[in-house]
């Protein structure tokens, strides 16, 4: 599983933020490795020109095998408070997506019949 982490202008980019962004994703989704080929995360800051914490926003976006994409976002006062809720929110999100999926592919199979001879044994 492949992790991009994308910024804007408004965040500066460093190798702690990439690697912390690594970090928090690849332990939310971790088990799900198999079934993903890339994430990309979008980092932004929309009220970087005022003094205070501004509204920080974390975009992930997952590309499932066999599935459309699933994107996810968080706003917080801080980066890694938006990175933690989006993360937090794509685990519960492919979890859900990738249950439907094991649904729709074991309810097509057929259900075995019970006849009245195996049950009278």
């Amino acid at each position: 599983m492949q992790i991009n982490v994308n910024t804007d202008k408004t965040i500066e980019r460093h190798a702690g933020l990439d690697d912390h962004v690594q970090t928090v994703v690849q332990a939310a989704i971790g088990r799900f490795a198999e079934h993903i080929s890339r994430v990309e995360a979008h980092l932004s800051d929309n009220n970087s020109h005022k003094s205070e914490d501004g509204d920080n926003r974390c975009l992930l976006e997952a590309r499932v095998n066999g599935y459309q994409p699933i994107a996810v976002s968080a706003h917080a006062a801080t980066l890694h408070q938006a990175i933690n809720g989006a993360a937090d929110k794509l685990k519960r999100a492919i979890d859900s997506a990738l249950g439907r999926l094991y649904d729709k592919r074991h309810a097509t199979a057929p259900v075995p019949e019970v006849t009245d001879e195996e049950t009278s044994e």
